[in-house]
């Protein structure tokens, strides 16, 4: 699952970050009010995990923003242990569940399988665009009846834009979705790994479904 941290203590975010990932889970990490809103609203995630104290802009504002917009996707939120009314107001603006610091990770981790599980949070484990079949579960992509091998990276890039069939996606949207850092607008990482899978997708006449949109961005045809 893709999950989105937003904490502005970097030392914890970090430690969260590998507690995540060796869950399985991939995460994006933003460090104020802001980007974690922006990202929240723009990314494809599964679950976000909240600090309420941001700078730039408060964490309840950006729960605020997040119930407004995507009233569906779980928060968990992240308080001192002694900012009971936090945790109360956090609650009652929507949040699904909170977690006291200093907290155990176990727990954390615990909190987020239980989001994770609840009914209507899941994604479908089976995306098809395209000609292309992604079982999230196995990991497994076939296209016209045939195995696709790809990274990790691959996979959630292929992900992305299959959860939005034609439709033009903007490099900084993908950017953001799928790498989750403060990228270097030049950076051709992008169209460095579109071009793998375009090579892996493409059929016995070399052709792949992802259309370039000269100026906007990318599209997966279907």
């Amino acid at each position: 699952m893709r999950i989105l941290l937003i904490e502005d203590e970097a030392t914890l975010a970090g430690f969260v970050e590998q507690a995540l990932r060796a869950e399985g889970h991939s995460v994006s990490v933003r460090h104020d009010g802001e980007s974690g809103e922006a990202a929240a609203l723009t990314g494809d995630y599964a679950l976000v995990l909240l600090d309420l104290m941001l700078p730039g802009k408060s964490g309840l504002a950006v729960l605020d923003s997040i119930r407004a917009r995507a009233p569906d996707l779980p928060v968990i939120v992240l308080t001192a242990r002694t900012a009971v009314e936090q945790r109360v107001q956090g609650l009652d603006r929507g949040a699904n569940d909170y977690v006291t610091k200093p907290f155990s990770f176990e727990e954390l981790l615990a909190r987020v399988r239980a989001q994770l599980r609840a009914p209507g949070q899941r994604k479908a484990s089976v995306l098809e665009a395209g000609g292309i079949h992604m079982d999230l579960r196995t990991r497994r992509v076939r296209r016209n009846g045939h195995d696709v091998i790809l990274t990790a990276r691959e996979f959630y890039l292929l992900e992305y834009l299959m959860r939005h069939p034609d439709q033009v996606l903007s490099r900084e949207q993908i950017l953001n979705a799928v790498w989750g850092f403060d990228f270097d607008p030049g950076t051709k990482v992008l169209e460095v790994y579109i071009g793998y899978l375009r090579r892996k997708l493409g059929d016995e006449g070399g052709t792949a479904p992802i259309e370039t949109v000269r100026g906007a961005g990318y599209r997966l045809l279907v």
